[in-house]
């Protein structure tokens, strides 16, 4: 229950964030519902009824599933990548992306 609640709460920031006009909110939503998602993939591993990775070979119905862990760590190796990726395009992008309020500098001279 708390997981599901944690998630909804970064899904509704996320998308409070998409629809900012400015790069880095968009770029930190996106952020948000990367970790929204890898909760989501640790929820599917069933962390809440399992034991430890490692335990007894007699005994493997208690073992935690690494699949789960193994597709979190690959997405959050993505996330940071792209997340990188999107900051550089933000800091090297021009202000001709029409994400500005207000006046344009030549109109502010007149």
């Amino acid at each position: 229950m708390t997981v599901a609640l944690t998630v909804g709460i970064l899904v509704a920031g996320a998308v409070y964030l998409f629809l900012q006009r400015e790069m880095f909110r968009v770029i930190l939503g996106f952020v948000l519902i990367s970790h929204a998602a890898n909760l989501i993939l640790f929820a599917a591993g069933g962390t809440s009824r399992r034991d430890e990775p490692f335990g007894s070979f007699t005994d493997l119905s208690s073992v935690a599933d690494p699949l789960p862990q193994a597709f979190v760590l690959t997405a959050i190796v993505i996330a940071f990548s792209i997340t990188i990726f999107m900051l550089v395009l933000a800091v090297t992008g021009g202000n001709s992306d029409d994400t500005e309020d207000g006046a344009t500098d030549e109109e502010e001279k007149a």
